[in-house]
């Protein structure tokens, strides 16, 4: 194996070899310690065994695969709202950038997440340089967001500055 670094983007593609030869969409966060993915139907088996399948039923990415480990540990994350959350850890095998490595990812309900898994820093350490002007998917919004001031400034400045001084998006 090459000790090169590969450039990666913000988001990139995956294959789970376990899940088939799909491509799964996912973000690379170099502010995440953790690697993280969607996981459901999370069970604990009376012999201690962890069951769980990847994605959900509405995803295009679910196979319905039931995973069942005895090979799991338990930690707390903080999550990017600032909550602590205890989840489960598994190890899976990933291909990113033309690299299989086997990484630890928490198991979470990425439900309401634009990507169903995020790549953290100890599995981009010392094998990807991430390039954060490539693989970006660019979403107009700043446009609308231009359009809706130039348009009404006052109601805009009520809207998502009045009382809201960080400007958070309710």
């Amino acid at each position: 194996m090459s000790d090169k670094k590969v450039i990666i983007g913000r988001t990139e593609h995956i294959v789970i070899p376990s899940e088939g030869a799909r491509s799964i969409r996912v973000k690379i966060d170099t502010g995440a310690d953790r690697s993280s993915i969607w996981a459901s139907n999370i069970t604990m088996s009376d012999d201690g065994k962890l069951s769980f399948t990847l994605f959900a039923p509405e995803s295009k990415y679910y196979s319905g695969t039931v995973y069942r480990t005895k090979n799991f540990e338990a930690s707390r994350v903080r999550s990017a709202h600032g909550g602590l959350q205890v989840r489960f850890r598994i190890h899976l095998t990933i291909i990113l950038g033309g690299k299989k490595i086997r990484g630890t990812f928490t198991l979470a309900d990425r439900s309401k997440n634009k990507y169903p898994a995020l790549i953290g820093c100890k599995i981009l350490n010392k094998k990807f340089l991430v390039d954060v002007s490539k693989g970006l998917i660019r979403e107009n919004r700043t446009d609308e967001l231009t359009q809706e001031l130039k348009c009404d400034p006052k109601a805009f400045f009520e809207k998502y500055y009045h009382n809201n001084p960080r400007g958070d998006v309710i």
